[in-house]
């Protein structure tokens, strides 16, 4: 005589992670965000002569906007592959779709799941803590998606106030805010591994000479695919040092 299985002990993930419910939410979720697209660029392209922007520029911000967009891709896409034997196509798609932080998604699952006393992928990770932490995930975006609704219009609001006191300092302070985003993260890498170190020295000299080869030959598309091609070479870097033995 066997008995019947506790629910949600069943180690078997991919079961219950591509029932067809979460299909129908992926697959919503990438229809609202395609549409959030389209709206965007509709309204950019209206609000554009008002600004002095013409259409030209405007397709020029896009192709570069797209090309930018391209290199950092391509690393959450590697990472959402494994984390797809993890937590299924669906959930991924709907975790990485809004949010696009791989590593956000990873800690939230890994803290719901060791609470429960078990680790992603190991001992313990059965479905039901498959689904605490997908919920923990869920979770975490939302919290996101929340912060953005309420602070949005409380920063839109001391944005006007400090374009009536000095307008160029809203110029000078979205740089400022980018260079020191993209400067703590690069630190942030240096220090870990040889192969870090490396990655982040040849990227910059790549991103430096596309820069400058643009500016002294005037090439606008060397300009916009700057970006892509430094972060394409610099995973191959990446790669090519690690498999060498560098990491260690």
């Amino acid at each position: 005589m066997t008995t019947a299985e506790t629910p949600g002990a069943s180690t078997d993930i991919l079961s219950i992670a591509n029932i067809p419910v979460l299909w129908v939410l992926a697959i919503g979720v990438f229809g609202a965000i395609i549409l959030q697209s389209v709206i965007y660029m509709r309204a950019a392209r209206k609000a554009g002569p008002a600004a002095d922007i013409s259409q030209t520029e405007l397709k020029q911000a896009f192709r570069a906007g797209g090309v930018a967009a391209i290199g950092p891709s391509l690393a959450v896409v590697l990472v959402s592959i494994a984390l797809m034997t993890l937590f299924g196509t669906p959930a991924v798609l709907v975790r990485i779709g809004l949010v696009g932080s791989a590593a956000t998604e990873s800690a939230s699952a890994s803290l719901a799941a060791t609470t429960m006393g078990a680790t992603l992928g190991g001992p313990g990770y059965n479905q039901g803590v498959f689904a605490v932490a997908f919920m923990a995930m869920s979770m975490s975006g939302a919290m996101w998606m929340i912060s953005t609704l309420i602070l949005t219009p409380i920063l839109r609001r001391g944005d006007s106030k400090l374009r009536r006191v000095n307008p160029a300092l809203m110029a000078i302070v979205p740089a400022a805010a980018l260079i020191g985003a993209f400067a703590s993260l690069g630190i942030a890498e240096l220090g870990k591994t040889p192969v870090h170190i490396i990655t982040v020295i040849v990227s910059a000299l790549v991103m430096g000479i596309c820069l400058a080869l643009a500016k002294k030959f005037d090439v606008a598309w060397l300009r916009e695919w700057g970006l892509g091609i430094s972060i394409l070479v610099g995973l191959f870097v990446a790669y090519a040092a690690h498999t060498s033995g560098m990491a260690a």
